[in-house]
């Protein structure tokens, strides 16, 4: 899988159950978000304690679900990452725990 920077993470701004499936996932991307779950963005699902993180991918063979969990702090509202895309750069900053309303 490889994430390049044309490529735009798109956060659901509800939180979500952890233990929800790929295909539960998708269901939210193309119902919920509007969007195409099969276009090779990122969909980036936060838990309800903001602990924990899924990011769903399509490439051209299937599927992939990646999944992180902070140690310690939580990540940021997802609501204020909602209204607009994220660029890879500022993905993985904030999956680092970085809160980017506090970057320049």
């Amino acid at each position: 899988m490889i994430l390049s920077s044309a490529i735009r993470a798109h956060v659901y701004s509800e939180a979500v159950d952890m233990r929800k499936s790929i295909d539960a996932l998708a269901q939210i991307v193309s119902r919920c978000m509007g969007m195409n779950p099969l276009s090779g963005q990122v969909f980036v699902f936060i838990g309800r304690r903001r602990d924990k993180a899924k990011l769903l991918v399509w490439d051209r063979h299937g599927f992939w679900v990646l999944y992180k969990r902070l140690e310690r702090g939580r990540f940021t509202d997802p609501a204020r990452l909602s209204a607009e895309g994220l660029a890879m750069s500022e993905l993985l900053a904030w999956l680092d725990g970085i809160d980017l309303s506090r970057t320049r």
